[in-house]
């Protein structure tokens, strides 16, 4: 084992015993899905009842996305926290089929907007339209009021069209002329960016960055999968049979979860520590940037089967949280390669 592997395994080690005392971390190690409801306002039953239908859900979608287990993950952790997701790779590589997937597979209504730069707000929010009739105009809803909404290739919209969707992620409703619109619940937008090296595409402003909880990119499959996928039936035509594999109200019960985990004091730290650090760079994380990170990390343990939140949940999604905040935030540094400093260099309390 590495050195540096092995000095954060003593950490985690010196961490949960100090917090938990030694009987909670032995049963820890015995059984990492099971949990005192002492230690944590989410019930152990509860947790064991989330991981074996969010496994479900993995397994659903893991059919139609092969080899990118670990995309599909945090994808399902990010729509856990009640987040919005960026996509942001290489056209073809299966970022549409895992939104759709991903609809389809929890039963929600999916539309999708192909951006380009004709695209006008009113393309996405609906317009009010005169009516003879009543002789009023009467509000027509746009494709945003769906419960998983695809943003496809945003970043080839005008900044003006991608700030329509500002309102929408944040507070879950729409303001037309003067009338204010609620949202579906769930409302989920996953939104895919091609690089920025492209031509015809518009930068993301930071203001737009800040409302995703995550960067993703899938990046091509292994030969396997590729293999797979290649010999295989067309996803779009497995898309077509798939059932639902969780129901809307089972991920209504999935979110109230997420939010019941427990966080310690000593966690707390950790968290703020990390904060503080990427501050120390200049440009670092704003307090919006923690309470996602730890809304993620909540998700992320219990995706595990965990009514507690460990250092390493934040580890796991630290980077996709993090690293489209701190893109300026290190000169000849990507906002990854800062996140992934930040994490080796703070220490866990």
């Amino acid at each position: 084992m590495p050195v540096h592997a092995t000095k954060v395994s003593l950490a985690l080690w010196s961490w949960f015993r100090r917090e938990y005392g030694l009987n909670s971390l032995l049963s820890l190690v015995s059984s990492r899905t099971q949990t005192s409801s002492a230690d944590a306002a989410l019930p152990a039953a509860s947790a064991r009842q989330a991981q074996e239908q969010i496994d479900a859900l993995l397994s659903a979608v893991s059919q139609i996305i092969l080899g990118k287990e670990g995309a599909v993950r945090l994808a399902v952790a990010c729509l856990l926290a009640r987040g919005h997701l960026l996509f942001e790779d290489q056209p073809g590589v299966g970022k549409t089929i895992l939104s759709q997937a991903l609809a389809q597979a929890l039963g929600l209504q999916f539309r999708r907007v192909q951006f380009t730069s004709d695209l006008l707000p009113a393309d996405i929010l609906g317009a009010a339209v005169y009516d003879r009739d009543s002789g009023s105009f009467i509000f027509h809803r746009g494709p945003v009021f769906s419960q998983v909404l695809l943003a496809d290739e945003i970043n080839r919209a005008t900044p003006k069209t991608q700030s329509a969707l500002l309102e929408a992620m944040e507070e879950g409703k729409v303001t037309a002329d003067g009338s204010t619109h609620a949202l579906p619940e769930p409302f989920f937008v996953i939104a895919t960016q091609n690089p920025s090296s492209q031509t015809g595409t518009y930068m993301l402003p930071e203001s737009q960055l800040d409302r995703f909880l995550m960067r993703l990119g899938l990046g091509p499959p292994d030969r396997e999968a590729e293999r797979a996928l290649l010999q295989g039936i067309d996803r779009r035509d497995l898309l077509k049979t798939m059932p639902a594999a969780l129901s809307t109200a089972d991920l209504h019960a999935l979110q109230s979860w997420t939010r019941a985990v427990h966080v310690s004091a000593p966690l707390l730290d950790y968290l703020q520590d990390l904060l503080a650090a990427s501050r120390a760079t200049g440009h670092g994380l704003s307090p919006r940037a923690g309470l996602a990170l730890l809304a993620a990390a909540r998700a992320w343990a219990l995706i595990q089967g965990r009514a507690m939140v460990l250092p390493e949940d934040v580890q796991a999604v630290a980077v996709p949280v993090m690293g489209h905040r701190l893109d300026h935030a290190v000169d000849g540094q990507t906002g990854a390669e800062t996140a992934r400093m930040l994490i080796e260099e703070t220490p866990i309390p």
